[in-house]
């Protein structure tokens, strides 16, 4: 498939392809919504949460997505298309990003395993900063070695809201797209790996079938806390 002729899915736009190509074609939208590659590479996380035998996690192969940050480039035409931004992991680029005081917190409900107690969200709101639990055994048997809880995605939209056209340049397996759909969103999702896309597009166009499932404040209903950074 090229790139440019993207898969269509009810109000969602889903595209296979490098986001910087991608990207200079499409129209602005109301936020963008993703979960950049961190730049610590997959197989280290892999390694660290297989030394325990009660905590095995399913295998992915290795296909190099994770080994180097987003550039300061590409975070400027991000922000410049989206009239509101969060990105996740946002603790790893706070050097390429305008300072905030608009951070989330995902705490993932587990403490003292070998991967992280939970996750921070840059966000482009002047706001307090904002938590959520919900225990990563919601993501027992994901499909993408970072993928978040559905859940998670859909409080992240809602925190900026009003937005009603939302894009992911680093779809994954589909879960911001889901999250988005749910809550009667229109979204537009890129994803470099066809494996990832083939999954995303599978599990958007279930979401589809299904219905708006979330009422447009049911997402902020787990555990919330605003504190002052």
């Amino acid at each position: 498939m090229n790139s440019m002729n993207p898969v269509k899915i009810g109000n969602a736009t889903l595209y296979l392809g490098d986001c910087m190509d991608i990207l200079p074609t499409l129209e602005k939208v109301d936020a963008v919504i993703t979960d950049p590659p961190y730049g610590i590479s997959r197989a280290g996380q892999q390694e660290t949460f297989t030394k325990s035998a009660k905590h095995k996690r399913k295998h992915f192969d290795d296909l190099g997505w994770d080994e180097s940050r987003p550039s300061k480039e590409l975070f400027t035409a991000l922000l410049t298309l989206g009239d509101k931004a969060l990105f996740w992991g946002g603790n790893y680029f706070a050097d390429l990003l305008p300072p905030t005081m608009g951070w989330l917190y995902w705490d993932k409900g587990q403490k003292g395993l070998s991967m992280s107690d939970g996750e921070l969200a840059w966000t482009s709101e002047e706001k307090a900063l904002r938590s959520i639990v919900v225990n990563r055994a919601a993501l027992i048997g994901s499909e993408h070695p970072t993928q978040k809880p559905i859940q998670v995605m859909a409080w992240s939209i809602e925190q900026i809201s009003p937005c009603k056209t939302i894009l992911d340049p680093f779809m994954g397996s589909g879960t911001t797209g889901v999250a988005a759909i749910q809550l009667g969103r229109s979204f537009t999702g890129i994803e470099r790996e066809r494996k990832y896309f083939d999954i995303a597009c599978e599990r958007i166009a279930r979401a589809q079938a299904q219905g708006q499932m979330f009422a447009p404040e049911s997402a902020a209903l787990p555990t919330q806390q605003a504190m002052e950074l």
